[in-house]
């Protein structure tokens, strides 16, 4: 089920119990909190038994609690203050386990962006990158470092790629004012999403040109827009979200594109080193 919680609640509040109008008012105030509890925790908060939170959960629509929880976290992605993240990452992670929480969820947030990748959609990905005539990338705020390391190594393959800059809005159009038919747009956005980055990719969109969205879950509206989508696991951690996972996709993307490419991989690199040694760009070693 792939809907707001909130939503839900208020469609279906007139028929609830008085146990049920409880957890819906904890939630609807607090939902920034209940995200995070246990089905007995947020019973104990609303005054309620676990059972019946249980049932709310599948009077509301869902498969069960986790699936509730599932969505009430991917509710507050978008939607938390900084402040609020910070307040709710202070719950979720001991201070010391902090090294291993982190590095630990890392990893799972790969493992689950591997089982539930779209392989088509991988290869379709691949093929537009391979068979574009210019490359734009646009990711701004967190999901600019990714747009950056996308756009360097598809610039060290391909004759024209661009990566749309951090800039007012009227300077991202300036910067996509040229894309057209035949062009791939690889756009990149994760929470808290950037709204330029939805305008933008839309531009591309009604330009013509076709669309690559990397992005967290099919509520994003970059997915909304897109022809082709890819997605990755992020996870909010305390004020900042982890996008190890997508980088990872990202780095799978241009390790695919080059081994398509139909040009000879090793002279190309063999004229960067070149290029490399004669500018002196990397420190010399023994």
């Amino acid at each position: 089920m792939d809907k707001d919680v909130l939503a839900a609640i208020a469609a279906v509040s007139p028929t609830f119990s008085k146990g049920q109008r409880r957890i819906a008012d904890y939630i609807t105030k607090n939902y920034d909190k209940a995200a995070f509890m246990t089905a007995g925790r947020l019973g104990e908060a609303a005054g309620v038994s676990e059972s019946t939170v249980v049932r709310f959960a599948a009077d509301l629509g869902y498969d069960g609690y986790p699936s509730m929880r599932k969505a009430l976290q991917e509710l507050i992605k978008n939607r938390l203050t900084t402040v609020q993240r910070i307040e709710v990452a202070r719950g979720m992670i001991s201070k010391g386990d902090i090294l291993e929480n982190v590095l630990t969820s890392d990893i799972e947030k790969i493992r689950y962006t591997l089982d539930d990748i779209d392989h088509a959609a991988f290869e379709k990905a691949v093929d537009a990158i391979v068979g574009a005539k210019s490359i734009y990338v646009i990711g701004l705020r967190s999901s600019s470092a990714l747009a950056g390391f996308l756009g360097f190594y598809l610039n060290l393959l391909f004759p024209d790629v661009r990566i749309v800059n951090q800039s007012a809005a009227s300077e991202i159009y300036e910067q996509v004012l040229h894309i057209s038919k035949g062009d791939t747009c690889i756009a990149i956005s994760f929470p808290r999403y950037s709204r330029r980055t939805i305008m933008a990719t839309q531009f591309a969109k009604d330009k013509g040109a076709s669309v690559i969205g990397i992005t967290d879950t099919e509520s994003s509206l970059v997915a909304h827009i897109a022809d082709i989508k890819l997605y990755a696991r992020s996870e909010m951690l305390s004020f900042l979200d982890s996008l190890v996972a997508p980088l990872s996709l990202i780095n799978a993307l241009v390790v695919a594109a080059a081994d398509r490419a139909d040009y000879d991989l090793e002279s190309n690199f063999e004229k960067l080193e070149k290029i490399w040694a004669e500018y002196d760009v990397y420190e010399k070693t023994e």
